[in-house]
């Protein structure tokens, strides 16, 4: 993470260079913000496993091991001898009849987490035994988002030669290749497009229709007469994901619904901060009709 005397030398550089560099620049802030998140998470989850053993250690042995052989054995083995790097581990349990796409609380398949790690050997085997290349987690996120954004090359070839998705729009309304920091895996995703002669009017058409879900969905809210301030485990709102994704209709049909603008994530942005960042025009001028402040400062 950068300290807050580097952020204020970036600043200062920043004010010096195109307003598109400064867009850039941002986007890559955020991104970094993704992937500490992910490294967080990770962190979380293994000290959740360490945590659910220790507790197991305490109880009743033949209550211990019925657990470890029904649940443990079936659902969080997999998962756990990815994470390790162990192949010989996963051959054994996959030949044992353990489904591949098992998933934790948040959605996170093994393939996921061997694509954030960037165990090549280990995505082989998953995808040779039948894991779902397209698997989403809790925010969508496919496998392939996780190896663009970690900048692991060889992982997308592999991905994409397996069938992987090129258009899968996770939560944020990111493509893979809008995720991708460094040219290479850029290229790598964007030369598949261009030979499944997926165009630009292919890839409007996937995001309007993200959006177009996105509205059903708020609509059913208000129809039910629910909470459309509720935010996830981040501190994001739905009025974060419209304005991030530049999504009028939907941060329209939000704000009639009493969506508040001043709710902040865990960076401290509001929904104006993400549309600033994203250079979402539009939505920036919608939520600035509305009274949103234009003086807030992030966390950072």
């Amino acid at each position: 993470m950068a300290s807050h005397l580097e952020l204020i030398q970036e600043l200062q550089q920043l004010d010096k260079v195109p307003s598109l560099e400064r867009l850039r620049a941002a986007q890559k802030r955020r991104t970094q913000q993704l992937k500490r998140w992910a490294v967080y998470e990770k962190e979380m989850q293994n000290k959740k496993r360490k945590a659910d053993r220790k507790g197991r250690n305490g109880n009743n042995l033949q209550q211990s091991e019925f657990r470890r052989r029904v649940s443990f054995a079936a659902s969080v083995a997999l998962l756990e001898a990815s994470a390790r790097n162990d192949p010989d581990e996963v051959r054994y349990l996959l030949r044992n009849n353990v489904s591949p796409d098992l998933c934790n609380e948040d959605g996170l398949t093994a393939l996921h987490q061997c694509c954030i790690d960037n165990y090549e050997e280990m995505v082989k085997i998953l995808l040779d035994r039948g894991a779902n290349v397209n698997a989403q987690d809790n925010e969508l996120w496919t496998p392939l988002h996780a190896a663009a954004t970690c900048g692991h090359a060889g992982l997308v070839k592999i991905l994409i030669t397996h069938g992987a998705d090129l258009l899968a729009v996770n939560s944020d309304g990111n493509m893979p290749y809008d995720l991708c920091e460094d040219d290479p895996t850029l290229d790598i995703i964007e030369t598949a497009m261009a030979n499944r002669g997926i165009t630009q009017e292919m890839i409007n058409e996937t995001r309007a229709s993200t959006e177009r879900r996105m509205i059903e969905d708020i609509q059913e809210l208000l129809r039910r007469g629910e909470e459309v301030n509720q935010q996830d485990c981040q501190g994001a709102a739905l009025l974060h994901i419209a304005a991030a994704n530049g999504y009028v209709q939907a941060a329209e049909l939000l704000l009639e619904g009493g969506a508040r603008m001043d709710l902040r994530d865990s960076d401290g942005w509001q929904p104006l901060h993400a549309a600033a960042c994203w250079g979402q025009m539009h939505v920036a001028e919608l939520l600035a009709s509305h009274g949103a402040s234009l003086n807030a400062k992030t966390f950072l």
